[in-house]
């Protein structure tokens, strides 16, 4: 029998784009022949997953998980939503949720074990399985020395798995009953407010610099700043970036669960009840197919094109 080497099976994979499990084991069912175990990869449906590549996944599913004081939550991305309600999709999310929570970085967690395969090979062999485009976009974690971390998932369609995934981070020394409240009421809010970030200094500066342009922008064609000495101009974009961060950052956003109080000051009156400070230390929101852009296909244009004669 010819040696199956890991060049090799390196060689067959970036053909193929099927695992590498799979490719060695499709080398070894055909002596080490490229070309034969390409055909014999055709043959068991795994080769067309390199076919889907290059599709636009941008439906799916987001999943979140915690354990102890450290949380997790991935994307994995299909090309529509009719696999985001597979069972076995839905299944492997969660299990990525869970990897994810040991995983150091996304790189990590590609790279994990997945019982016997890798996490990338596990995304390959699925591709293969439903046919579709499916990628595992991205992936993040949050973690507390003290306190509790809290996870909200909106419009769950499976434990944990659903089209937006939050995780918020307290620190306290509050009881955690308490924390998970107040967790889980921050957790909704960020899910419907979607903030920026969670103090000012956390907004990206460039984030910042592009806001006041658009603002001076604005201003130039406001006829209420017309003739102002450039003072009052500074005085007004001033106002107006207050009322940015206002809505931009969570700690100064109206609380979604009583607008009259911002949500730092919400979280100060539940560490008033607890009786023990609480604070927010970091926050990550995820929402299915946000950043993809989506292919929008003429398909009057395509069946017109079809129908031409050659």
């Amino acid at each position: 029998m010819a040696e199956i080497t890991a060049a090799l099976v390196k060689d067959l994979r970036e053909k193929t784009g099927v695992g590498m499990m799979d490719c060695k084991k499709a080398l070894a069912e055909n002596n080490g022949d490229l070309e034969a175990s390409i055909d014999w990869l055709r043959a068991k449906g795994l080769s067309k997953a390199a076919k889907k590549a290059d599709r636009v996944s941008a439906e799916g599913v987001v999943a979140a998980a915690v354990s102890g004081t450290t949380g997790a939550v991935i994307e994995l991305n299909s090309e529509t939503d009719f696999v985001a309600r597979n069972g076995d999709f839905q299944k492997a999310a969660a299990t990525y949720a869970k990897l994810a929570l040991t995983a150091a970085d996304h790189d990590a967690l590609l790279k994990a074990d997945a019982g016997g395969a890798t996490v990338t090979d596990q995304v390959t062999n699925l591709i293969a399985t439903i046919g579709e485009n499916i990628t595992l976009r991205r992936s993040a974690k949050v973690n507390v020395a003290n306190g509790a971390v809290v996870s909200y998932v909106h419009g769950a369609i499976a434990d944990g798995v659903g089209r937006i995934g939050v995780l918020v981070a307290l620190e306290s020394t509050a009881d955690k009953a308490a924390l998970e409240s107040i967790g889980r009421k921050v957790a909704q809010h960020i899910a419907a407010s979607s903030p920026l970030a969670l103090t000012e200094r956390d907004i990206d500066a460039d984030r910042v610099e592009r806001e006041k342009a658009v603002l001076l922008e604005q201003l130039k064609e406001d006829p209420k700043a017309q003739g102002k000495p450039q003072q009052v101009l500074d005085k007004m974009i001033e106002g107006r970036m207050r009322k940015f961060f206002e809505e931009s950052v969570l700690l100064k956003q109206a609380f979604v669960h009583n607008p009259d109080l911002s949500v730092e000051a919400a979280v100060a009156e539940a560490a008033k009840a607890a009786g023990a400070p609480i604070a927010v230390k970091s926050f990550v929101r995820f929402a299915v197919g946000e950043g993809v852009e989506k292919r929008a296909d003429d398909f009057a244009a395509e069946v017109a094109a079809m129908s031409k004669p050659s």
